[in-house]
């Protein structure tokens, strides 16, 4: 066979495969596009390193399901995939097996499954291994990497956005794929995918990939997306217009915000409303259910926050509502992408929110390190490994940060975990203020365009294309801003709906959970909290009831309001259904805030007919908001006494202005108890997230 003839074969033997592909997962009818025969060639004839970045329902997958059929049926080994998402590696498994390929998954909630999955893989009874990046850290799966790359014919990176700084979605387990992968598989032909990616974040991914690597770049615009922006409303506004555009939506959707909390928020206040919703998010225990009965239209809306998002395929998904905006268009784009896939028409809504730029400011600065706790965690890891708990004590760093900052250091090999603590590897580590600032800045410029999109500065569909750096972003003319169209509602909510939601979220309780156990290392506090009971808060986060009302409150220290008085007299009778009735109210000597702490506490002791004791006297500067759990109790442990010969007994009623991290109440409570009192019950005008 002449060379000419090979290449013919392989080309054919490329293409033969796509068009199989394409044809056992769209149908028939379907064929192939240019591009996607390109990558196949380039990954299966070629053995390059290819990054495809095109818009969702594209046919990504079709790209590696057909280069892995084409490379098995030459003889090489298995496509190892690597997924961010437990909901997207179930899609893909499907999707897998209707392209004709046997697909299974390693991740955390299968470890029983390992060995066995492993054993068909090296039988050759397995085409395609999905594993999550968060594999890559752990050590008895580390192990075996060698092993499996060595017998791999393809590997996939999807949703490439994550491996890059600059992406919207970084994940510091990501860059382990060219640390790690990439070095141990050098001459496996790599495919990495997504649909949400600038310029800057290619550009970056593909340096990554390699020198070689090729970029397959399509214009991003949805045709059958109609976009939309609701500005101007209150809060309480919010909350209605998306109810009553829910009883207007045909087909199901979803409603997206920005925080777990949100999500069971307004899943309850729409199911009070008669709609049938339910809260996702990551900590929600039955996310498989949820997800089925989403795609076979069970249920309206998923109420869910970005948890559900990449990968997760139902194309005739008819909706998608954002109660509060991302904080970038890239993100934006992501994940009103999963609307509209196989529908000619598909609505997506943003309803901005006053509280937005907030979360925003949260999660711009949540995965960028601090040098001066890089050096404080580096210097206690130096020498015997160190548990979470023990770091956490010896840094005053709190444990979520310390988290963050230690995989930012895993991945630069700085730190490594041992047994189950962590330990310097001696390396070093080198600060890049310049890197980290310039991804700051690159945070506030996306800030600022999903700022500019929420005002509704041109067409909708363009601006986001703008935003991606799409090669031909042109006006769509059917979003809000093209054609001056609502969907229902419209402007404003129905009144009667506004009404309601005042009325639903002021009646709702926001228990106040205690904490069960003292941190370690605080002088005479060890194992178990028993003298506090749960406790109650008037409003919890940026309640939307009381969202106007709490930003006077906290403006200035003066006695409470009288509707902030009524409210917590009611939550009170609610709660002393349940309750022990208190012998005594003792207000928290307040740093911040003590005429307003006086007040509730003095207008509950009239209204219930029960002592006031001035019980407590605290002392010195409040401990800054992001101490850990042991620096903060310990402070309060010693700026906290009680004030000589006081007495109390059965159930006493702690009054405080704001909570957050429940150690002020469980200082002041175990005080109390010293004192005679049974239990502790904590009332707060404010829960903060």
């Amino acid at each position: 066979m002449t060379s000419m003839t090979a290449d013919t074969t392989l080309a054919r033997s490329s293409d033969d495969a796509l068009r199989r592909t394409i044809a056992a997962m769209a149908g028939p009818d379907a064929s192939p596009r240019p591009d996607q025969l390109r990558a196949v060639t380039e990954l299966v004839d070629h053995r390059r390193r290819v990054l495809v970045v095109q818009a969702t329902g594209w046919g990504k997958s079709a790209v590696y399901w057909a280069a892995t059929t084409a490379l098995r049926s030459r003889g090489a080994g298995p496509t190892l995939v690597v997924s961010p998402l437990l909901a997207l590696m179930r899609d893909q498994i499907a999707a897998a097996e209707r392209a004709g390929l046997r697909a299974a998954t390693i991740n955390s909630t299968n470890i029983e499954e390992w060995d066995p999955v492993l054993a068909d893989l090296a039988a050759g009874r397995i085409d395609v291994l999905l594993i999550s990046p968060e594999r890559l850290a752990n050590p008895r799966f580390a192990r075996r990497l060698p092993d499996l790359l060595a017998s791999c014919g393809l590997l996939v990176i999807d949703e490439a956005h994550c491996v890059s700084d600059w992406g919207f979605d970084f994940r510091p387990d990501y860059q382990r794929l060219t640390r790690t992968l990439l070095a141990l598989a050098p001459d496996t032909p790599v495919l990495a995918t997504t649909a949400t990616a600038n310029q800057r974040v290619t550009t970056d991914v593909a340096a990554q990939l390699g020198d070689d690597t090729v970029t397959l770049r399509g214009s991003l615009a949805r045709a059958s997306l109609r976009l939309a922006v609701v500005p101007g409303l209150t809060p309480l506004e919010r909350y209605a217009w998306v109810a009553d555009a829910l009883a207007a939506l045909p087909g199901s959707g979803i409603i997206y915000v920005l925080t777990v909390a949100e999500s069971e928020r307004v899943a309850s206040f729409l199911s009070s409303r008669g709609h049938d919703v339910a809260a996702y998010s990551g900590r929600t225990d039955n996310r498989h259910e949820l997800e089925d009965r989403l795609r076979d239209n069970k249920i309206k809306a998923l109420v869910a926050t970005s948890a559900l998002g990449m990968g997760y395929d139902k194309p005739d998904l008819a909706f998608c509502l954002h109660l509060g905006s991302p904080a970038s268009p890239v993100a934006y784009y992501q994940q009103v992408g999963r609307a509209g896939r196989a529908l000619d028409e598909a609505t997506a809504v943003l309803v901005p929110s006053d509280f937005d730029e907030r979360i925003w400011d949260y999660f711009a600065t949540a995965g960028i390190p601090v040098e001066e706790q890089v050096e404080r965690i580096l210097d206690v890891l130096t020498g015997e490994p160190q548990s979470l708990p023990a770091l956490e004590t010896a840094t005053g760093i709190r444990r979520g940060r310390l988290e963050t900052v230690l995989k930012i250091l895993a991945v630069d090999d700085a730190v490594v975990r041992d047994g189950s603590g962590w330990i310097s590897t001696g390396r070093g580590w080198y600060f890049d203020e310049a890197k980290w600032a310039a991804l700051r800045k690159v945070r506030a410029a996306e800030a600022d365009l999903m700022r500019r999109y929420a005002h509704g500065d041109g067409c909708l569909m363009q601006f986001l294309q703008q935003a991606l750096d799409d090669p031909d972003p042109t006006p769509c003319g059917r979003c809000s801003v093209c054609d001056g169209q609502l969907p229902a509602p419209g402007v404003r909510p129905a009144a009667a709906t506004v009404e309601a939601a005042q009325r639903w979220f002021r009646g709702q309780d926001t228990v106040v959970e205690p904490r069960k156990m003292w941190v370690s290392g605080l002088p005479g506090k060890r194992g178990r909290i028993d003298f506090l009971a749960d406790g109650r808060a008037m409003a919890y986060a940026d309640d939307p009831a009381w969202s106007s009302v709490l930003a006077e409150l906290w403006r200035r220290d003066a006695p409470a309001p009288t509707e902030v008085l009524d409210a917590v007299v009611e939550v009170l009778t609610r709660w002393s259904r349940t309750w022990q009735r208190p012998t005594a109210v003792v207000p928290m000597p307040s740093r911040r805030y003590p005429v307003l702490v006086s007040s509730v506490a003095e207008h509950i002791a009239t209204v219930g007919r029960l002592p006031l004791v001035e019980a407590l006297t605290v002392s010195g500067p409040p401990p800054t908001e992001d101490a850990a759990s042991s620096v903060r109790a310990k402070d309060l442990l010693a700026r906290t006494s009680l004030v000589p010969g006081v007495t109390l007994q059965g159930s006493v009623l702690l009054v405080d202005d704001r909570i957050r991290t429940r150690w002020t109440a469980t200082v002041a409570g175990s005080l109390l108890a010293e004192t005679g009192a049974e239990v502790v019950m904590p009332l707060v005008v404010h829960q903060l997230p």
